[in-house]
């Protein structure tokens, strides 16, 4: 453990231990798992305006990405010129280039720290009990390939937790077409690569991840990555455009426009009858 996160990972480790004290009469064994749920979920409520702000800025830069599409390709000789008329595109929108990536950045130290305590043997100047505990009998220190077996029934746990983390990491790549969708539907244009393949094979990493992790830390990772799906789709619901009504007026929009353009040379929306009328004489 670094010295860096030596005082952080210590005032987690006493958080989750306290929880899983208080759990201990209500959930039995469990209660060392529902604390690392509790403990995972408190973070992510405090870090949520973080999240959302992401979040709103992932949208503006989808939003931006046609126009930043042209100037890049008007001002692709002239770098200084093209970071001039970058910095003015972002301004009048009242974003940034960062907007998207700084608030993810600044949850990582947690994250890192909730990760630290979920491997480290020792924490706190003792052994981590925290790793003693078990979810159906696999320590929630214990490795997927390296315990009893990849196929055995400590085994069976793991791929029970990997299998639930590709069914959200599904369902993030889902909620993220969403997301890119209603932004098209708002008259953004559709932007190359978006869901693309960050946003499509991108979230599978985790299970990866999860698959070279203590059984801890896949909970942790279970819990994180679904409270993520969770604010990725309560963001797509609020925002102009998403539900029926909304895909009902794109297609109002998109048919009207249709419309318009099958009738090349016909009568404008709103002309007289008189005026209809001389345009579709002979």
């Amino acid at each position: 453990m670094t010295a860096v996160f030596g005082v952080p990972v210590d005032a987690a480790y006493h958080l989750v231990y306290a929880l899983t004290t208080f759990l201990t009469p209500v959930l039995g064994g469990l209660a060392a798992v529902a604390g690392i749920v509790v403990f995972t979920m408190a973070i992510r409520l405090l870090v949520m305006p973080l999240s959302f702000r992401a979040l709103r800025g992932q949208a503006a830069q989808a939003r931006l990405a046609p126009q930043i599409q042209a100037l890049r390709k008007r001002y692709g000789r002239q770098p200084e010129r093209l970071q001039r008329e970058l910095t003015a595109l972002y301004r009048r929108e009242g974003t940034s280039l960062f907007a998207g990536i700084a608030p993810l950045l600044a949850q990582w130290p947690v994250f890192s720290v909730l990760y630290l305590l979920f491997r480290s043997p020792a924490v706190a100047g003792g052994p981590n009990r925290l790793l003693s505990r078990d979810l159906f009998g696999v320590p929630l220190g214990g490795h997927w390939l390296s315990g009893a077996g990849v196929l055995s029934a400590q085994g069976a746990v793991f791929l029970g937790l990997l299998a639930i983390l590709a069914v959200i990491c599904w369902l993030s790549v889902r909620v993220a077409r969403r997301v890119s969708g209603v932004i098209t539907a708002r008259g953004a244009a559709a932007t190359e690569g978006v869901p693309g393949f960050i946003v499509t094979v991108l979230p599978y990493l985790t299970v990866v991840i999860a698959a070279f992790a203590p059984l801890a830390a896949a909970v942790y990772l279970v819990v994180s990555t679904g409270w993520s799906v969770a604010e990725r789709w309560a963001f797509a619901s609020r925002q102009p455009g998403s539900g029926a009504q909304g895909r009902s007026g794109a297609q109002g929009r998109s048919g009207a426009q249709g419309g318009s353009g099958a009738q090349g040379t016909g009568a404008r929306p709103g002309a007289s009858p008189t005026l209809r009328d001389r345009a579709h004489r002979p």
